[in-house]
């Protein structure tokens, strides 16, 4: 499960969700888009950094998606399962 924390209207949300759509299907995968917006705890933890991006449920990054660097992680937690 691949989770991104995100806000409404954020163009680099947009950008990052866009890129994980286009390996989800070859890496099997499921994407969960949380919105941070009105959540205090959440915009206290990421509101300054969206999109920030969790593999099951760790910290794997924040506002931009690198597809290979994310291919490595994912692989990783596929491994350590």
């Amino acid at each position: 499960m691949v989770t991104v924390y995100s806000r409404q209207g954020c163009h680099l949300c947009e950008i990052a969700v866009s890129t994980l759509e286009s390996m989800r299907q070859e890496l099997q995968f499921t994407i969960e888009i949380i919105y941070i917006d009105g959540d205090q705890e959440l915009e206290r933890l990421y509101g300054n950094e969206v999109p920030v991006i969790h593999i099951n449920g760790e910290h794997h990054d924040f506002y931009k998606v690198d597809p290979e660097r994310f291919r490595v992680s994912l692989e990783k937690h596929r491994r350590h399962q």
